[in-house]
């Protein structure tokens, strides 16, 4: 490894985020590297979504430290999230259903042409050369987002984050309600982003897909970090122990695990 390898993408030190008395996120200490898929996951409430909100500007920390690339920075909106190259895409994709393709990946930050009007033959060309590098496959460029599957849905709202030079991405349940082949595509949009040293929080409920693509994965419990283990150490049952359970593998008994499937 070199040594800018061995500096993380992202670091979240300690972070706390309270709502009234309670903390939903409990001085969490979670990083991510180039090229990696972290999979966070836990139980509804844990604070996985709380803690994304942290890094995507969209809820400040009450205290703790973000680096990105070694940096301290400060991320008190999501305008400073995106200027850090760091994009989400949220379960509910905030895509505008009533206009293609192009208008969606060029959604606020139209191209125009000398003349002031809306250059679309340029954006459909810069949308076709992304969505090619994505999803090959792809070709209803001239289609309403209303009409696409759920998995060209996605290919649309992960094409709009590339295209602007994500280099960080918080993927929030990208699988949820889609059937076995859009997933299988989903996974393959993924897997693609990785090759190209996209690093990747992907927040999901879906233990296989998480198995399927994350590197490593962070345990989230009550609001705290349970640990952050490598996917290749670990069994399923363990990581739902942690879920579960909130302890660690080492900590569990195989009673305990019995347990979890009576």
């Amino acid at each position: 490894m070199t040594t800018t390898e061995l500096v993380p993408l992202v670091e979240m030190r300690d972070i706390r985020v309270a709502f009234g008395g309670v903390h939903a996120v409990d001085g969490c200490t979670v990083d991510l590297y180039r090229g990696e898929v972290v999979g966070l996951v836990g139980g509804n409430g844990a604070g996985k979504s709380t803690l994304m909100r942290a890094l995507s500007g969209a809820h400040p920390p009450d205290s703790g430290e973000i680096r990105i690339d070694g940096q301290p920075v400060s991320i008190t909106n999501p305008r400073d999230a995106k200027t850090l190259a760091i994009e989400t895409i949220y379960q509910t994709l905030a895509l505008a259903d009533n206009v293609d393709a192009p208008s969606n990946v060029f959604l606020g930050r139209e191209v125009t042409t000398r003349l002031g009007s809306l250059d679309d033959s340029a954006m459909e060309s810069a949308t076709r050369t992304v969505m090619g590098r994505l999803n090959p496959n792809f070709t209803a460029f001239k289609t309403q987002v209303k009409s696409l599957s759920g998995g060209q849905r996605q290919a649309v709202a992960i094409a709009r984050a590339v295209y602007f030079n994500a280099k960080i991405l918080i993927m929030d349940e990208p699988t949820a309600a889609l059937g076995p082949a859009e997933t299988a595509q989903v996974r393959a949009l993924i897997r693609q982003l990785k090759s190209e040293g996209i690093g990747i929080f992907l927040v999901s409920h879906d233990i296989h897909d998480v198995f399927d693509l994350a590197d490593r994965i962070s345990v989230m419990y009550h609001g705290q970090i349970v640990g952050t283990v490598n996917k290749d150490e670990v069994t399923i049952d363990q990581v739902l122990g942690m879920i579960i359970l909130g302890k660690r593998p080492e900590e569990v008994t195989q009673k305990e695990l019995a347990k979890l499937h009576g």
